[in-house]
């Protein structure tokens, strides 16, 4: 869930107090952001029963996940111009139902090819509420005159662990796929809608209808340093770490925990909820780090603690250990993507926003391809193989840094 850097006020400048219009907003984005982790988590606890009612091997099963990401890459584009057209407020609240719909389908797939169909729609959905959400946590940032919109996403983190949650116990009762998703989608849907009216009113500005309505109509430099490029190249690889990590705990953990380390459906659910609870934990601490420490140390040690933790977790095998590897994974993760949409923004010779909507857009090129590969590995060896996908991510953010600030450049800097 991503967004760039909310504007600075003037130096001993005091922020505008938020009126009750922008508070009520502000809860409404809020829950906007719980129901869009929920939804989809609620799914991820039922991948392995799914996977075996389907009959499919790792790498099919890896195929078809990746339709979600794949859904995501061609729709995200889209979602600038739904907004400037429809409003954020009813893109994000007609998003997150569609998705929500999307992942039902899914639920009671009865091939592959509806699986794959059911996640590419829900994927795409869910790409356009994501811009959708984070364009309206813009619009209320502007009426706080101060930074909120990390407070959103640690919500989102709220939501995918209690998602994860439910889907477990679902598991674990034997609920049927099909009424709990259809629950899931009718508890958050029906609320979501309704905290429709409270989102703020009126057309949409310009400036918050998606990322590439921020290129403003100042000229561009007529070259760019090559080297420019380079680093943009590296914050692409340092935000799809993050978006492959955060993939295997949701595609793979609980199968892993599952079929590998014989972990009953609701154990194997926590692998995916230790992973989400512990970027939710470093979400809310990581503002203070970065100021401390700088973005390039924080990112040094998430990336230590991914390959640590989860290089430890491979290596001896147990549920306890894994469970607690998937953690130290979302620990390490809990920064990288803000880290590189923030450096990538302030790139000097690109258009205003260009960064960022790139590093955006081509992280999920992450989630795409790490099903897909994860699956045909652990096919070819075993799936504890194809999770080193994870602790060489942490190794690839630690060799690319470098490309980080090591302090926050401030307003009048």
């Amino acid at each position: 869930m991503n967004a760039g850097a909310p504007a600075a006020a003037p130096a001993g400048a005091r922020p505008p107090r938020a009126d009750r219009g922008a508070r009520r907003a502000r809860l409404a984005v809020a829950f906007l952001f719980l129901a869009n982790g929920a939804l989809f988590a609620n799914l991820l606890p039922r991948y392995p029963a799914l996977k075996d009612d389907l009959q499919l091997s790792n790498a099919a099963f890896g195929a078809a996940v990746a339709a979600f990401p794949l859904g995501a890459l061609v729709a995200g584009l889209a979602a600038g111009m739904l907004i400037r057209r429809f409003r954020s407020s009813r893109v994000a609240v007609a998003g997150s139902i569609l998705t929500g719909v999307g992942i039902l389908l899914a639920g009671i797939a009865p091939s592959w090819g509806t699986l794959a169909v059911a996640l590419l729609l829900a994927g795409a959905m869910d790409a356009v509420t994501d811009v959708a959400q984070n364009s309206h946590g813009l619009r209320v940032q502007r009426l706080y005159g101060r930074s909120i919109l990390n407070s959103f996403h640690a919500v989102w983190s709220i939501g995918a662990v209690l998602g994860g949650l439910m889907g477990a116990a679902a598991a674990g009762l034997g609920v049927p796929r099909g009424a709990h998703l259809a629950l899931s989608l009718l508890v958050f849907g029906s609320l979501t809608l309704g905290f429709l009216g409270r989102l703020l009113p009126g057309p949409e500005p310009v400036a918050s209808a998606g990322a590439d309505a921020t290129a403003g109509p100042g000229p561009a430099p007529a070259r760019v340093p090559a080297a420019r490029y380079g680093i943009l190249a590296a914050l692409v690889l340092i935000a799809a770490s993050g978006s492959v990590v955060e993939d295997a705990g949701g595609s793979w953990s609980a199968i892993y925990l599952s079929d590998a380390l014989r972990a009953p459906a609701s154990v194997a659910a926590l692998g995916f909820v230790a992973l989400t609870g512990a970027q939710f934990v470093g979400r809310l601490a990581g503002d203070r780090l970065v100021d401390r420490f700088g973005q390039r140390a924080v990112a040094r040690a998430g990336g230590a603690t991914v390959a640590a933790g989860m290089g430890a977790a491979l290596l001896l095998p147990s549920v306890p250990g894994t469970i607690v590897g998937f953690g130290a994974a979302g620990l390490g993760v809990a920064t990288l993507v803000p880290a590189a949409m923030h450096a990538a923004d302030e790139l000097p010779g690109l258009r205003p926003g260009s960064g960022l909507t790139i590093v955006s857009w081509l992280m999920r090129v992450g989630f795409l391809l790490s099903p897909p590969v994860v699956g045909a590995v652990a096919d070819a060896t075993n799936l504890a193989t194809g999770l080193l996908v994870v602790p060489l991510a942490g190794i690839a953010v630690l060799a690319l840094s470098p490309v980080l600030p090591a302090r926050i450049r401030r307003a009048g800097s």
